[in-house]
């Protein structure tokens, strides 16, 4: 790394995370304003949602690695560099079209390992045609990312949209060496009704998780995901109690 990289992992405060970005940033080849982004927003902090203490360590030493469909995954997702307008003027084909359009900048947010296979892929049952979003492939996890793009707050019938979709894709799509597929509800709002009693409560492959048009203050961004970590634990303890 450049003298530029370490100049600006010498802002970082706390060793564990200054080691994490020292990590990602030699093993992913991050440039120096891709270095300032991650640490802008708060990559290693998004990432701690569903950790333990133990996964917190972890991840300080080891950087990150991609075991489970969790561990690819952050909420919420910044998509800022999408320059998206306020108000009601948005349409979901819209937002689609801003992630083509950035598709570069959406990879570095989308994490390690992804790569971009399809948009508005069909999928045929029964005489009918559904239609994904976004469609990625993880070459370390070696599995596909279906991503169900969506404005308002996330209901139990997107929940179930994205799971039939992971089916089907399963069914059809997938070869001899692929794990099983992943899909993510990317919405406005999430419901944490909607996150409690549907799949999303013990599901290792379907996930919801928010995304940001612009980006937050880093104390809001903190709020945030300290309020979604609290809810991730407690629905966690709920599931262990019964």
């Amino acid at each position: 790394m450049s003298w530029s990289h370490y100049r600006v992992l010498l802002g970082v405060e706390h060793p564990s995370e200054r080691a994490f970005y020292e990590i990602g940033a030699e093993r992913s080849g991050w440039s120096v304003p891709e270095l300032e982004r991650q640490i802008h927003t708060l990559l290693f902090t998004r990432l701690l949602k569903s950790r333990d203490r133990r996964g917190v360590l972890e991840l300080a030493r080891s950087g990150q690695e991609l075991v489970a469909p969790i561990d690819a995954l952050k909420d919420p997702y910044v998509l800022d560099f999408l320059a998206l307008p306020d108000g009601g003027a948005l349409r979901e084909s819209d937002l689609e079209a801003a992630i083509i359009g950035q598709l570069q900048g959406f990879l570095l947010e989308l994490g390690k390992g992804f790569a971009f296979v399809a948009r508005q892929k069909r999928l045929a049952f029964e005489g009918e045609h559904f239609y994904v979003d976004l469609v990625f492939y993880n070459t370390i996890l070696k599995c596909y990312l279906l991503i169900d793009l969506k404005l308002g707050k996330l209901t139990h019938q997107d929940i179930g949209q994205i799971d039939s979709y992971v089916r089907m894709f399963d069914e059809q799509l997938t070869t001899d060496g692929d794990n099983p597929t992943i899909g993510l509800v990317l919405c406005a709002e999430k419901n944490e009704a909607v996150a409690r009693y549907s799949v999303l409560n013990e599901s290792k492959q379907i996930f919801a998780a928010k995304y940001v048009k612009v980006l937050p203050s880093k104390a809001e961004l903190r709020r945030e995901i300290e309020c979604e970590r609290r809810r991730f634990e407690a629905r966690n303890a709920n599931s262990r109690a019964r």
